[in-house]
């Protein structure tokens, strides 16, 4: 039998289980941490219920049946970050130490520690520092400069947390003001997605819903973490191997979550320290090795096909379902059956009789579901991954039927919702000719940029204003430092934002940072307290209400500032009523009932339906709306994921969030799961590879991009750490490993950045 079962006491630093009192006692620190309000517990209740707030850290789905604690530890320590007693004040940078030069030498951890915005700021480049504004005056210049600069040139980011009213306000703002540059955060990790899953099922989302969770009879996960990144995850597994089925987990990084798991709301197991073992095999995949694994799981599945048939027994493929709903099966049956095992092998780093159990789990399970995270979509070939684990599904009919399906798992709050409602650079993905009967003008249909091309035409100086909804963009793209002198040259450089982040430390000529009011906080308006509405992982609708007192009385929405821009930057136009729109935010839902009439039907009606209200899904149907009208099986061009070829001395770079972590904000400095205390200057490697390149365990480090593109791109003072990973492959924390990866490193149909797969050296640091 293969070695691919593991417990916590496989890992080199033994952690323990995910959940449990260490999942209370992260809570706990980082309450302390955060200076977070005794309220915030309250809000804490409230989170995913009906009528409640929508958690704004991950986008898994709320259940119907919610529990009386429907929250996880990444959720609690979102909440908590956002509900501080701490405030950043105009004060703040009257300290003569607070230039904004100064700041660059903080961590991410202490620019946000500062606390909540209170005030609309206005850069001062003769004092270095920021300067409070009216809400009036920044309007205003903002929206003088937009109009001084051409339409193609300024760029509308969005980072996934606004809700749908706001994020329909801000792409029909882009619009009007003339072009389609409309990037967001998604375009850094689940474009691939968005593009690879269109190509094959016609959806761009996951197929699956809540009901398929509790049908399922195996899960198969590639390169995601529920244990960090999306803990309620955990309860349906564990329900799924209460009754008896079956997970199998293909990472190259052995994550807590996916190997034991102590429900926090059992009692019992708390007293008792009960583990569920969550991983039946658990398989370390080398970095970009997944499409030589899944063809090796494919390839058992037709092995078995052929046996049964030849015996005279049921068949093992669904060749009814995919003769009736599929196209490309005989090339791709072709390719699994003249790939040899040898290359398999060598491509996956997995043994042949790993893999052969892992496709008995899969062969023996009626229903099956497909999970996936970042670990299989930020390669090169990241949107030939997403295409394999397709093939796998669609071998045994496995999409398109209860229990069963596709599920990737988004990483913030609304950044699904916010592309289904406009925010969206390809404008064919826009049903046009309804914004121009809605408003009239005539909305461009020039595609508009992505984050990479954005970045691009900042770095070549044709880029001079970006405003951004939320988020650190700063932090979270490749080429930090190319990106940073660049970002400085614009025009205009606007940020919402709600705490103090590394993207405002490099204004543009004029600069602006809005303070905008968190989910959890009351948004009074003209008309009253307002909903703002998200859309989670499932499609799912869900209304979510703020009760906190704001933190400070001078924030504003992230609609009312949406709608101020809008008012300062665009000409006049009857149609176009932002302050009725700002006053009720239900005038917006009847906006985007409008416009999508298909997946919003009775919108206002249904948003406080507990588990939220499905918007639909034709692959769920097995209703395929792509070109052929049927999903597709891939042929892979070349069994790694990679773009790139090993050579002597390069390894695989893996970019990690920890757990004190959501996306680029840092909450703290423990990643319990992996036993890295103190510090994030780490990078992790397998122990025969630190002997065979001449280093030690605990050396400083630095690491060297790989990248043939003549630019030279290092990040140093590293502690190496002896880590259980594949040969070859290396991991350390994103964002601060950002810097190691080239603009030009990203998949070739989403240009998602690889960041998964990283060429890189490492070399001796001289602190040494």
């Amino acid at each position: 039998m293969a070695d691919t079962e593991l417990s916590h006491t496989d890992l080199p630093h033994s952690p323990g289980p995910a959940g449990g009192w260490g999942s209370l006692k992260g809570i706990a620190e980082i309450f302390g941490e955060a200076s977070a309000t005794p309220a915030a517990l309250d809000t804490l209740r409230k989170l995913n219920k009906p009528k409640g707030v929508m958690c704004v850290s991950c986008a898994w789905p709320k259940p119907a049946n919610y529990s009386a604690f429907e929250f996880c530890e990444n959720g609690a320590k979102a909440t908590l970050w956002e509900q501080t007693a701490d405030r950043c004040t105009p004060e703040f940078w009257q300290d003569h130490a607070h230039s904004v030069t100064a700041l660059r030498g903080w961590s991410d951890h202490d620019l946000e520690k500062t606390g909540r915005l209170t005030h609309p700021l206005r850069f001062n480049a003769a004092t270095d520092r920021y300067e409070p504004v009216s809400w009036d005056e920044a309007f205003a210049d903002i929206g003088a400069k937009l109009r001084g600069v051409e339409r193609e040139s300024a760029v509308f980011y969005a980072s996934g947390h606004a809700g749908l009213e706001a994020s329909y306000l801000y792409a029909l703002l882009a619009r009007a003001f003339g072009n389609n540059n409309l990037p967001q955060s998604s375009n850094m990790c689940h474009e691939t997605t968005s593009v690879g899953l269109t190509k094959v099922i016609g959806s761009p989302v996951g197929t699956v819903v809540w009901d398929d969770l509790e049908k399922a009879d195996a899960f198969f996960f590639f390169g995601q973490n529920p244990g960090s990144n999306s803990p309620r995850f955990l309860h349906p597994l564990k329900a799924l191997k209460d009754r008896g089925g079956k997970i199998v987990t293909f990472n190259p990084v052995i994550e807590q979550g996916l190997v034991s798991f102590v429900d926090p709301q059992s009692p019992r197991a708390m007293l008792t320290g009960k583990e569920t073992k969550i991983s039946d095999h658990y398989l370390q995949v080398k970095a970009g090795g997944d499409v030589a694994a899944i063809l090796g799981l494919c390839k058992c599945v037709v092995e078995a096909d052929d046996a049964a048939q030849a015996a005279g027994k049921d068949a093992v493929i669904d060749h009814a379902f995919i003769a009736q709903h599929t196209k490309g099966f005989d090339a791709f049956i072709a390719c699994c059956r003249t790939t040899n095992w040898d290359a398999i092998e060598r491509e996956s780093g997995l043994a042949q009789e790993a893999l052969r159990e892992a496709a008995g789990v899969y062969i023996a399970a009626e229903r099956v579901i497909g999970v996936y995270g970042m670990g299989l979509t930020q390669h090169i070939h990241g949107s030939v991954n997403v295409g394999m684990l397709v093939n796998l599904l669609l071998l045994r009919g496995n999409i398109g039927r209860p229990g069963a399906g596709c599920c990737p798992v988004r990483g913030h709050s609304n950044v699904q919702g916010q592309r289904t409602v406009g925010i969206a650079e390809k404008a064919h993905l826009i049903p046009m000719d309804k914004l121009k009967a809605l408003f009239g003008f005539d909305p461009p249909t020039k595609d508009g940029m992505n984050i990479v091309e954005a970045v691009e035409g900042l770095v070549a100086g044709k880029v001079k204003a970006f405003v951004c909804l939320g988020g650190n963009l700063l932090r979270a793209v490749p080429d930090q430092a190319r990106m940073e002198a660049a970002w400085a040259a614009q025009d205009l450089t606007v940020m919402v934002s709600t705490k103090l982040n590394r993207s405002h430390l490099f204004p543009g000529k004029a600069a602006y940072i809005l303070p905008c009011l968190g989910r959890m906080e009351r948004d009074e308006q003209a008309g009253g307290p307002q909903t703002v509405t998200t859309e989670d992982s499932f499609s799912m609708i869900n209304g979510s209400i703020g009760h906190r007192k704001p933190a400070s009385e001078h924030l504003k929405s992230e609609l009312a500032i949406v709608t101020g821009i809008a008012k300062a930057a665009l000409d006049a136009n009857p149609l176009l009523k932002w302050d009725e729109w700002t006053g009720d935010y239900a005038r917006v839902r009847d906006l985007i009932e409008a416009t999508y009439p298909h997946d919003f039907r009775d919108f206002n009606a249904r948003m406080y339906t507990p588990g939220g209200f499905w918007r639909g899904n034709g692959a769920h149907e097995r209703i395929w709306k792509n070109p052929e009208g049927r999903a597709l099986f891939t042929t892979p061009g070349e069994l790694n994921a990679l773009g790139f070829k090993d050579a002597p001395g390069r390894y695989r770079l893996i970019t990690l969030r920890s757990n004190d972590q959501f996306n680029t904000t840092i909450y703290g400095m423990s990643d319990r799961f992996r036993g890295i205390e103190g510090t994030r200057d780490v990078v992790l490697m397998n122990p025969d590879d630190i002997a065979k390149a001449g280093l030690a365990d605990g050396q400083t480090v630095r690491l060297v991009s790989d990248a043939d593109d003549g630019i030279d791109r290092k990040l140093g003072g590293l502690k190496l750490v002896g880590y259980k990973l594949p040969r070859g492959t290396i991991a350390g924390y994103y964002p601060e490993c950002n810097v190691l990866v080239s603009l030009a490193h990203h998949d070739e149909l989403s240009k998602t950045p690889a960041s998964k797969s990283v060429p890189v050296r490492i070399e001796a640091d001289s602190l040494d």
